[in-house]
């Protein structure tokens, strides 16, 4: 008897017990519990702690109200020009109205997936490849619109659609990187060749702006120049001047330069002008009636003799080198002519001038001379 009011009294604690744990439920924060009367709806339990009638209350769904994020699985799409491209979609929502999602539709997370690849693919279907890589932004915001007012009724919000990624087929990948390939390329020539051309010009600037300069430097340093030689001409004019040198001095000067005239290895032909003999007849004339000029009498410190031996050497260098030269021409025409060597020459030669005609000596009379041919 003993035994059957043990077994009497566990059972009613058991059922005491599980009466109590029925009728006390606790909800977490962000969450909904849908709670069913006998099979109806009742009421929504909130956070906390809530009271149910055990054995008659049931809890139907617990509903979290947090955002969730869902990624679909690729899903092959038809662009408008007839290329099957791999998308990727990720979803942002959130339930709203726990009732409604739990009574309005059976599993809201798969048919928001199938209203998502549907609308996709009406999106995707419009536009060719091209768009369909460079218009993520205008798709996002079409399917947002769509799935927000289709699940809107389910009570979920859908507060964001974003495209992860679209993968056209490996034969469109290879064309793609090719024809990008080809227009940096392209892009690349063009900047090279632009840089070739602004490098032609700043080099032609360049050697512009040096030869300019050059020039201009030339210049100075000729007007410099001329300059500095009009200024030494001047100096020596100035010079000459006041120095006051005699025509015997001058005479002389001009007879050492005869031969130096003669005497050159480019000189080939010498052109003796026949004017030579005269100005030096008037040479010698002058010599000779300038001995008795006022501040034209020689310095007893100079060797009057000397100075006459060296003019009269200078003067037989020059009559020879003059003598040579005129041969050389003579010899030259014959070879040209074909004629022989004694031939009589187009340049007759200068008669030879004394020494003491051409120095102007007082022993020098002109009427004891023969006349000339």
């Amino acid at each position: 008897m003993e035994a059957v009011i043990a077994v009497l009294v566990i059972v009613i604690a058991i059922f005491a017990v599980t009466t109590i744990v029925r009728s006390i439920r606790i909800v977490p924060q962000q969450r909904m519990d849908v709670v069913e009367r006998l099979g109806k709806y009742k009421r929504t339990l909130s956070p906390g702690l809530n009271l149910l009638v055990p054995f008659v209350d049931a809890v139907r769904t617990k509903v979290d109200m947090r955002e969730q994020v869902v990624s679909f699985p690729p899903q092959p799409v038809i662009t408008s020009d007839n290329l099957v491209v791999s998308i990727d979609t990720v979803l942002y929502f959130k339930v709203v109205d726990p009732v409604r999602a739990t009574y309005e539709i059976s599993n809201f997370l798969q048919a928001i997936e199938q209203l998502t690849v549907t609308t996709l693919r009406n999106v995707i279907g419009s536009l060719d490849l091209e768009r369909a890589l460079t218009s993520r932004d205008q798709i996002n915001k079409h399917l947002s619109s769509v799935l927000d007012e289709t699940t809107g009724r389910w009570g979920i919000k859908v507060t964001r659609v974003e495209i992860k990624a679209i993968e056209p087929p490996p034969s469109i990948r290879d064309s793609m990187e090719k024809q990008m390939r080809a227009e940096r390329e392209r892009r690349a020539t063009i900047l090279n060749a632009e840089g070739h051309k602004q490098a032609a010009i700043l080099t032609a600037e360049g050697e512009k702006q040096s030869q300019v300069l050059r020039a201009d430097g030339d210049r100075q340093a000729r007007i410099l120049q001329a300059e500095g030689q009009a200024k030494a001409i001047r100096t020596v004019f100035d010079a000459i001047h006041q120095a006051n040198p005699s025509q015997k001095v001058l005479a002389y000067q001009y007879l050492q330069s005869l031969p130096q005239i003669a005497n050159g290895t480019a000189n080939k032909v010498w052109i003796v002008p026949t004017e030579l003999t005269k100005a030096l007849e008037g040479l010698g004339g002058a010599l000779g009636g300038l001995a008795n000029m006022v501040g034209d009498t020689p310095s007893t410190q100079v060797d009057s003799g000397a100075v006459e031996r060296e003019a009269v050497a200078a003067a037989e260098a020059a009559a020879a080198e003059a003598e040579a030269v005129h041969a050389s021409v003579r010899e030259a025409e014959v070879q040209a002519a074909g004629a022989p060597a004694e031939a009589p020459s187009a340049l007759p030669a200068p008669d030879a001038i004394p020494p003491a005609e051409a120095l102007g000596s007082a022993d020098y009379h002109p009427d004891d001379q023969p006349e000339r041919s």
